[in-house]
């Protein structure tokens, strides 16, 4: 493979930059981390900066509307594979970051943080599993997606780019920019029509929600569906196109959001102890095997 082609791919050396970039964008002291500051989670080096760049560069310019309707038309089918839940953290283990400078610990051990800190808190088991689950859709890495595919901000396709998303100037070379039937305000779409219908950029948010989306309650298939759409649960950069039921259902995603960001830890969570609490929560809510 050329050097052009390893950037197109991954421009990003892990997947945790993008993490670590929302970071330094929504810094938010916060007690869920409770071994570490805030600010010790942000500790890339600055040229890190060039590659989280050429990132959203990549993913700017390619995600269009066709481009998300191609996707949907080639991984919603679910054909490529079949596995238990277990069978298939182990897989999404193969996804192993480098250079992340925060912890070593598996794909798995970070999910596990994360539905941890949740359970902590007292919240519904649900939303414990929804923890566990929510970056499962990363193994579109190992399909051969490029990262900008996979990760990064999410937000609304088949209208104008809203200038609260990150890097906004790099959507100048997306051919939906000039293109008069999208990059209206509400393009394809009519004023607030709910996000029900309307079509996302393409990446692990939406695929794990349509993994998920027959057998998790409705909170937490937002909490999965729009993780990473910061231009809203942040910014509020899509009022227009949400119905009240939206915007009743992102205090759930907002909620979500806190422990998505900030669980991290270095300390591994004791899997012994804790996996029959979990086997049984997979076996309340998810069938025996999982289509990917």
């Amino acid at each position: 493979m050329s050097n052009q082609d390893n950037t197109y791919l991954s421009p990003l050396k892990s997947l945790d930059e993008w993490e670590d970039d929302l970071l330094r964008r929504y810094p938010q002291p916060d007690a869920i981390a409770k071994d570490k500051e805030v600010d010790a989670f942000r500790n890339y080096k600055e040229p890190a900066r060039d590659s989280v760049r050429e990132f959203y560069r990549l993913n700017h310019q390619y995600q269009t509307f066709d481009f998300v309707m191609r996707k949907r038309e080639e991984f919603l089918s679910f054909d490529r594979k079949e596995m238990t839940v277990w069978e298939a953290f182990d897989f999404l283990n193969q996804l192993v970051d480098d250079s992340d400078p925060d912890t070593d610990l598996s794909q798995f051990q970070h999910l596990l943080q994360t539905s941890e800190a949740v359970r902590a808190d007292g919240h519904p088991d649900w939303m414990v599993l929804a923890g566990l689950m929510h970056d499962m859709g990363k193994v579109l890495c190992l399909f051969g997606e490029p990262q900008w595919a996979v990760v990064g901000d999410t937000f609304p396709v088949g209208c104008a780019y809203s200038d609260k998303i990150v890097y906004p100037e790099f959507f100048k070379e997306n051919p939906d920019y000039n293109n008069e039937q999208y990059n209206s305000k509400y393009g394809i779409y009519t004023p607030n029509c709910g996000l029900k219908n309307v079509f996302m950029s393409w990446g692990h948010d939406e695929y794990i929600y349509h993994m998920m989306k027959d057998h998790l309650p409705e909170p937490a298939l937002y909490m999965l569906r729009y993780h990473s759409f910061y231009a809203q649960h942040r910014e509020q950069a899509y009022d227009h196109l949400l119905d009240e039921h939206d915007q009743q259902m992102f205090a759930w995603v907002k909620l979500f959001n806190s422990y998505d960001l900030y669980s991290k830890s270095a300390v591994p969570p004791d899997w012994e102890q804790l996996q029959p609490y979990y086997v049984n929560l997979v076996q309340k809510y998810l069938p025996q095997t999982l289509r990917f």
